[in-house]
């Protein structure tokens, strides 16, 4: 099972970006093959419908969606929706890239949770052909916080990512044909 987990904040050592390195580890110790690409360590041109992109991180981007079985994408909330570099990206991409494919989407918030952004990145899914993974992740307030080593703080946190994960890998073996 192929994953993208596009981590989209530009802000180098953002919450959103941590966990997403966490969920990484977690799939891939489950046996999943996974492609991170981090939207600080890559950034892309302002989206223009207007011109042809020949930048190579847009094709990047491009390719990791379209070769993946399932996409996550995370964001740190800012203003009550998601940040501009995940929407510019996402605005890149469509159809060709989303469609029937399990969406998970990931959230870390200043405050308790970032359900705004998150019921967003799920419109903005709907509208590319996505399947919206119904479990969603979302860390806020003390949850936020990270070992050295990667690893949340909080137990209830790494249980809530696994939990999730599960589902979401379910989703997409079901999807896929290939449920156990």
């Amino acid at each position: 099972m192929n994953i993208a987990v596009i981590a989209g904040s530009n802000r180098k050592n953002a919450t959103s970006t941590q966990l997403c390195r966490y969920i990484v580890k977690q799939l891939e110790e489950k046996g999943c093959q996974t492609k991170l690409f981090d939207l600080y360590a890559k950034p892309l041109p302002f989206y223009c419908p207007d011109e042809e992109q020949a930048d190579e991180n847009v094709r990047a981007l491009l390719r990791t969606l379209a070769e993946a079985d399932g996409i996550i994408l995370a964001t740190s909330e800012y203003h009550g929706s998601i940040t501009g570099v995940l929407k510019n990206a996402l605005d890149f991409a469509g159809f060709d890239q989303f469609d029937g494919k399990i969406v998970l989407s990931v959230s870390s918030a200043g405050g308790a949770v970032g359900v705004s952004s998150l019921q967003h990145l799920q419109t903005i899914v709907r509208n590319v052909h996505g399947i919206n993974c119904p479990e969603w992740i979302s860390i806020g307030g003390a949850q936020r916080e990270f070992t050295p080593e990667g690893e949340p703080k909080d137990g209830k946190t790494k249980e809530r990512v696994l939990r999730t994960l599960n589902y979401f890998t379910s989703m997409i073996a079901a999807f896929r044909g290939n449920a156990s």
